[in-house]
Protein backbone atom coordinates (compact mmCIF):
# COMPACT_ATOMS: atom_id res chain seq x y z
CA UNK A 1 0.00 0.00 0.00
CA UNK A 2 1.09 3.54 -0.84
CA UNK A 3 -0.09 6.21 1.34
CA UNK A 4 0.31 9.76 0.93
CA UNK A 5 1.19 12.32 3.11
CA UNK A 6 1.30 15.80 2.80
CA UNK A 7 4.64 17.80 3.88
CA UNK A 8 6.30 20.93 4.82
CA UNK A 9 9.88 19.72 3.11
CA UNK A 10 10.89 17.52 0.62
CA UNK A 11 13.08 15.23 3.34
CA UNK A 12 11.84 11.71 3.50
CA UNK A 13 10.27 9.81 6.95
CA UNK A 14 11.49 13.26 8.83
CA UNK A 15 9.62 15.53 6.54
CA UNK A 16 6.87 17.97 9.31
CA UNK A 17 3.36 17.11 7.92
CA UNK A 18 1.55 20.05 6.52
CA UNK A 19 -1.95 20.69 7.34
CA UNK A 20 -3.82 21.72 4.65
CA UNK A 21 -3.60 18.93 2.04
CA UNK A 22 -4.63 20.57 -0.78
CA UNK A 23 -1.64 23.70 -0.20
CA UNK A 24 1.08 21.46 1.26
CA UNK A 25 4.28 22.09 -0.76
CA UNK A 26 5.13 18.90 -0.99
CA UNK A 27 3.22 15.21 -1.38
CA UNK A 28 5.54 12.15 0.66
CA UNK A 29 4.41 8.66 -0.70
CA UNK A 30 5.29 6.39 1.47
CA UNK A 31 5.38 2.55 0.24
CA UNK A 32 4.20 0.63 3.51
CA UNK A 33 5.67 -2.52 2.48
CA UNK A 34 9.09 -1.62 0.66
CA UNK A 35 9.87 0.91 3.30
CA UNK A 36 10.35 3.75 0.49
CA UNK A 37 9.07 7.31 -0.03
CA UNK A 38 9.19 9.13 -3.05
CA UNK A 39 8.14 12.61 -3.16
CA UNK A 40 6.42 14.70 -5.14
CA UNK A 41 5.82 18.88 -5.49
CA UNK A 42 2.77 20.27 -5.46
CA UNK A 43 2.67 22.62 -8.74
CA UNK A 44 -1.02 23.45 -7.77
CA UNK A 45 -0.58 24.58 -3.80
CA UNK A 46 -1.17 27.96 -4.73
CA UNK A 47 -4.60 28.07 -5.40
CA UNK A 48 -7.74 30.05 -4.06
CA UNK A 49 -10.15 28.22 -1.51
CA UNK A 50 -11.66 25.44 -3.00
CA UNK A 51 -10.35 25.20 -6.33
CA UNK A 52 -7.45 22.83 -5.40
CA UNK A 53 -6.81 19.74 -7.68
CA UNK A 54 -4.29 17.80 -6.04
CA UNK A 55 -5.03 14.69 -7.66
CA UNK A 56 -3.93 16.06 -10.57
CA UNK A 57 -0.23 16.52 -9.40
CA UNK A 58 -0.91 12.57 -7.91
CA UNK A 59 -2.61 10.67 -10.92
CA UNK A 60 -0.69 7.55 -11.86
CA UNK A 61 1.31 7.32 -8.49
CA UNK A 62 -1.24 4.52 -7.22
CA UNK A 63 -1.88 6.14 -3.65
CA UNK A 64 -4.45 3.81 -1.65
CA UNK A 65 -4.42 6.69 0.73
CA UNK A 66 -3.63 9.93 2.03
CA UNK A 67 -3.08 10.38 5.99
CA UNK A 68 -3.50 14.19 6.38
CA UNK A 69 -4.99 16.38 9.49
CA UNK A 70 -8.51 17.24 7.63
CA UNK A 71 -9.57 17.94 4.46
CA UNK A 72 -13.11 19.03 2.98
CA UNK A 73 -16.12 16.79 1.55
CA UNK A 74 -14.98 17.60 -1.62
CA UNK A 75 -11.59 16.45 -1.65
CA UNK A 76 -12.63 13.73 -0.07
CA UNK A 77 -15.58 12.72 -2.45
CA UNK A 78 -12.90 12.80 -5.47
CA UNK A 79 -10.78 10.82 -3.20
CA UNK A 80 -13.21 7.91 -2.95
CA UNK A 81 -14.51 8.31 -6.33
CA UNK A 82 -10.70 7.38 -7.58
CA UNK A 83 -10.39 4.66 -5.22
CA UNK A 84 -8.60 6.52 -2.35
CA UNK A 85 -9.39 6.01 1.48
CA UNK A 86 -8.51 9.20 3.48
CA UNK A 87 -7.97 8.97 7.27
CA UNK A 88 -6.90 11.89 10.05
CA UNK A 89 -4.05 11.71 11.69
CA UNK A 90 -1.77 14.40 14.57
CA UNK A 91 2.09 13.09 14.12
CA UNK A 92 4.21 15.72 12.89
CA UNK A 93 6.43 13.62 10.97
CA UNK A 94 6.08 11.53 8.48
CA UNK A 95 7.76 8.26 10.63
CA UNK A 96 4.76 9.10 13.26
CA UNK A 97 1.69 9.10 10.82
CA UNK A 98 3.69 5.62 8.89
CA UNK A 99 3.94 4.02 12.51
CA UNK A 100 -0.29 5.23 13.34
CA UNK A 101 -1.12 3.67 10.45
CA UNK A 102 0.70 0.23 10.52
CA UNK A 103 -1.05 0.04 13.81
CA UNK A 104 -4.33 0.58 12.37
CA UNK A 105 -4.84 3.86 15.05
CA UNK A 106 -5.90 6.27 12.29
CA UNK A 107 -9.36 7.53 11.86
CA UNK A 108 -11.44 7.58 8.28
CA UNK A 109 -11.94 10.32 7.20
CA UNK A 110 -15.61 10.29 5.60
CA UNK A 111 -18.38 13.01 3.87
CA UNK A 112 -19.85 12.71 7.25
CA UNK A 113 -16.91 13.80 9.13
CA UNK A 114 -14.80 15.92 6.58
CA UNK A 115 -13.96 19.88 7.22
CA UNK A 116 -16.43 22.62 6.88
CA UNK A 117 -12.94 25.24 7.02
CA UNK A 118 -9.76 25.33 6.97
CA UNK A 119 -9.50 26.23 10.47
CA UNK A 120 -10.90 22.71 11.71
CA UNK A 121 -7.57 21.06 10.84
CA UNK A 122 -5.64 19.89 14.04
Amino acid sequence: MRVCIPTQTNIGQQAEVHDHFGSAPYFTIYDVEQDICEIVDNSDRHHAHGTCHPLGVLDGKSIGAVICSGMGKRAIEKLNEGGVRAYRASGAKVQDIVSQYRAGDLEEITTENACGHHGCHH
